[in-house]
């Protein structure tokens, strides 16, 4: 597991990483700004649509939102997860893992329904915690992380096994090797909480993920840890 976080540091400068962790970047931002402005727009209608009354509300629900948007992180980014999560898997395969034939795992229209259902269910589980954020906002920090954990831990294996099986076998293999992933997830879920640094988890998670999924093959195979190419 700490050999997978590694390798996925030391190709973040790959130039087949730029491109997703671009487009993830600007739909993700995209979506909060986006949402930003209905919200500060809805509280300063609510107010009275003008004047500064109207002005400091709209202000106060754009910052809410931009509250919102470290909460509600990893389901949006899971949502969005089919821009990055094929060609990062790819090029650490082609980097690492040349020996593979090709993916040919659940068809598309498997995985999309996968991404989305998954996502909309931590996004409803997210939404349930929030009262936690406002009353008891350690045990609410606490809670995001939880369910952050479990989040990108399944959602982002399960994802990168899907490229090679189908996704009842996804889910099995993700069963099998179930406390690495969490760790694993663990670690994506307390980055996702530092702003800046987030945007990274859909790249470095999915390489990570990646090489956990066929480390983990090539000692089943081999019964020894496979050797990587630098």
């Amino acid at each position: 597991m700490i050999a997978a976080c590694l390798l996925s540091l030391r190709q973040l400068a790959d130039p087949a990483f730029l491109g997703p962790l671009a487009k993830s970047f600007g739909a993700a931002l995209l979506a909060f700004l986006g949402l930003a402005a209905l919200s500060a727009w809805a509280v300063a209608g609510a107010a009275g649509g003008d004047g500064w009354l109207a002005g400091i509300a709209g202000a106060l629900g754009g910052l809410l939102v931009l509250v919102l948007a470290i909460w509600l992180f990893v389901p949006v980014m899971l949502a969005l997860s089919g821009l990055f999560l094929d060609p990062v898997a790819a090029a650490v395969e082609r980097r690492y893992y040349p020996h593979l034939p090709p993916a040919l795992g659940a068809s598309l229209m498997a995985q999309t329904r996968f991404n989305i259902g998954f996502a909309l269910k931590t996004g409803v589980v997210t939404l349930a915690a929030l009262p936690l954020l406002a009353f008891a906002p350690p045990f609410g920090a606490v809670a995001l992380w939880l369910i952050s954990t479990i989040a990108l831990g399944h959602g982002l294996f399960e994802g990168v096994a899907q490229r090679r099986m189908p996704v009842d076998a996804a889910r099995v293999e993700r069963r099998r090797r179930e406390a690495p992933v969490l760790v694993l997830g663990a670690l994506l879920a307390a980055l996702s909480l530092v702003p800046g640094l987030n945007l990274l988890v859909p790249v470095l998670g999915t390489a990570a993920m990646t090489h956990l999924l066929h480390r983990g093959q090539e000692r089943s195979a081999a019964g020894t840890a496979p050797q990587f190419r630098s």
